[in-house]
């Protein structure tokens, strides 16, 4: 079961600040565009798709495809419906995967097997939206992490 709590912070003002607390003990202001303390509750639909999506790439790609990772990024795009309740109706997810001779074919399966199988966030959002994926692959250039061949000295 998962649980979260809000809990308005300033009762007595006309702000929509709310002090919210997940089942697990993470604390965080919402508020929305005019008070800006804190993240709208939609951006947190977002986030919680780029974050679902991500762990699960990240962990299909280290864990079954054994790929060298050495920075990832989700970004997520959301379009709203117009009229409440403003849902998502079209989702763009851009995935940015940074590492050493990483395989294309990987990276697709990993995001398939979230698409498809894994990511609890995105079956939601799929409901209302249309996802679109992308990836790129950027190659590390750290020199340091670059294996050099041994000097035979004698």
């Amino acid at each position: 079961m998962v649980t979260a709590k809000v809990l308005l912070t300033q009762p007595f003002k006309a702000e929509r600040q709310f002090a919210a607390t997940t089942g697990s003990e993470h604390h965080m202001l919402l508020d929305n565009a005019a008070g800006g303390t804190g993240p709208k509750p939609i951006e947190l639909v977002a986030v919680g798709l780029a974050g679902c999506t991500a762990f699960d790439v990240i962990t299909v790609l280290r864990q079954k495809f054994h790929q060298k990772v050495t920075g990832y990024e989700v970004q997520v795009e959301a379009d709203q419906a117009e009229r409440p309740p403003q849902v998502f109706t079209s989702v763009r997810i851009h995935h940015v995967v940074i590492g050493l001779e990483i395989d294309a074919a990987a990276i697709e399966e990993a995001i398939r097997l979230s698409e498809e199988k894994y990511c609890s966030v995105g079956a939601m959002v799929r409901q209302t939206a249309s996802l679109h994926t992308t990836y790129e692959i950027v190659e590390e250039k750290t020199q340091w992490l670059t294996p050099t061949p041994a000097t035979v000295q004698g």
